[in-house]
């Protein structure tokens, strides 16, 4: 079984300022100190940011999954995407096969731009009702504190 959720967000920066963020490593940063009541930690297990990448991510307690490691598995710069697929842990322990998020950046005029997030799933036939547990909500989050922290600092890193 396949699904699929996205939501558009508006954010009052240039694409090319926004993707400087998404595109690297510091927004892993930024997001595991603004968002203690998902993330407990996230680790850098391996890579420079690149494709390849991998995260082990710590979720605060409560919240269903421990933690779950991802990897970047396609970084876009010319059309600003960057996905990330879950290699260990998560949705793959409860019947996923494939657990993948997109965060793909438009231009929306000169300054403002669109965070699309994606996220993407294959599931086996006798875990479907799982398919429930999938939400934007994480993501929506995650674009929500990259947003305020790119209208609080002028040069983002």
């Amino acid at each position: 079984m396949l699904g699929q959720l996205r939501h558009e967000t508006v954010i009052d920066v240039p694409a090319n300022v926004a993707w400087q963020l998404f595109g690297g490593l510091e927004l892993g940063r930024i997001v595991g100190e603004q968002l203690p009541n998902l993330f407990e930690k996230i680790e850098l297990v391996e890579g420079d940011g690149g494709e390849g990448t991998i995260f082990n991510l710590i979720f605060a307690p409560g919240l269903g999954f421990s933690n779950y490691k991802e990897k970047f598995t396609k970084i876009d710069n010319d059309n600003r995407i960057k996905e990330a697929e879950t290699v260990e842990g998560g949705f793959l322990n409860i019947g996923f096969t494939l657990y993948r998020d997109r965060f793909k950046i438009i231009e929306n005029g000169e300054d403002k731009c669109i965070v699309e997030t994606t996220i993407e799933y294959e599931i086996m036939e006798e875990a479907a009702a799982n398919a429930s547990l999938v939400t934007l909500q994480p993501l929506i989050d995650i674009v929500q504190v990259a947003s305020n922290y790119l209208l609080h600092n002028k040069n983002p890193k």
